[in-house]
């Protein structure tokens, strides 16, 4: 076999490896998914995550509504060609006002779902929206995404963040990957306990949640939603957001669809 031949399959199994070796995640904090999004903003909002292996969403209402429209998310992605399944969490169990469900949906031709994803009851009366957990199994190796949506931050979300290092020790056996809307900067120390464990976050200073009002050009305002992972076990490829907000002529309309932009990552 020539060199030439033989650097092609050299570079065409690399490929693959590569290929192979990867998952693509997305969070989405989705402004009150329920009855308030139109059959255009569902189908607005599938276009934007269609191209990633499992997407965390955030800010699912608890009336029957919210749970119509993850179903009609589901449906317009199964549209595009690409079987996609989900799981809708139950209300989480703080302050009836405040409470809220989550929502994991993912492509079964990339990933498996490991048993039934579940409310985290540990410090259900610590934590006001406990999150919410999914096992998936990715070639032959398997990923626990922790799903969250702190109080905010007049709240002291710290408060119930402080709870996650312990997680860990609860969850020996599990690839943990904390992922949502922390209504709190990744700088802050309540995060000093999982990096000591070896965590990182995927974003450092990129802000995510949208402003009111653009000021010059500028239309994000807080650095509040991010993904931890054990850079033990993980590598990033590749991450950033989705700035929607520029497919909209003003700020206000963007926020019809949600005051927060997605965030992804590309894991190895």
């Amino acid at each position: 076999m020539s060199y030439k031949i033989k650097s092609f399959f050299l570079l065409l199994f690399l490929f693959h490896a590569l290929a192979w070796s990867q998952i693509k995640i997305c969070s989405w904090n989705i402004e009150n998914l329920g009855a308030s999004k139109s059959e255009k903003d569902i189908a607005y909002m599938a276009q934007k995550i269609q191209d990633y292996d499992i997407v965390a969403l955030q800010e699912v209402v608890v009336s029957e509504a919210g749970e119509q429209a993850v179903i009609a998310l589901v449906n317009v992605l199964n549209q595009n060609g690409t079987l996609w399944d989900y799981t809708i969490s139950n209300a989480t169990s703080g302050n009836a006002y405040k409470a809220e469900r989550y929502a994991f949906l993912w492509k079964p031709s990339s990933v498996q779902k490991i048993g039934n994803a579940f409310l985290e009851p540990t410090y259900v009366e610590e934590i006001e929206r406990e999150p919410y957990l999914a096992t998936f199994k990715y070639k032959e190796k398997e990923i626990t995404l922790v799903n969250f949506h702190a109080k905010t931050k007049k709240m002291q979300p710290e408060t119930e963040i402080k709870f996650f290092k312990f997680f860990p020790a609860i969850y020996p056996n599990k690839n943990l990957v904390f992922i949502g809307d922390f209504n709190c900067p990744q700088s802050h120390t309540v995060f000093f306990p999982l990096r000591k464990m070896g965590y990182e976050s995927v974003f450092v200073n990129q802000k995510t949640s949208l402003r009111q009002k653009c000021i010059q050009n500028d239309c994000l305002a807080s650095e509040y939603d991010n993904i931890f992972f054990n850079a033990k076990r993980f590598e990033i490829l590749d991450k950033g957001i989705i700035p929607f907000y520029h497919d909209f002529l003003d700020i206000h309309t963007a926020r019809t669809i949600s005051d927060h932009v997605p965030i992804w990552v590309t894991l190895k």
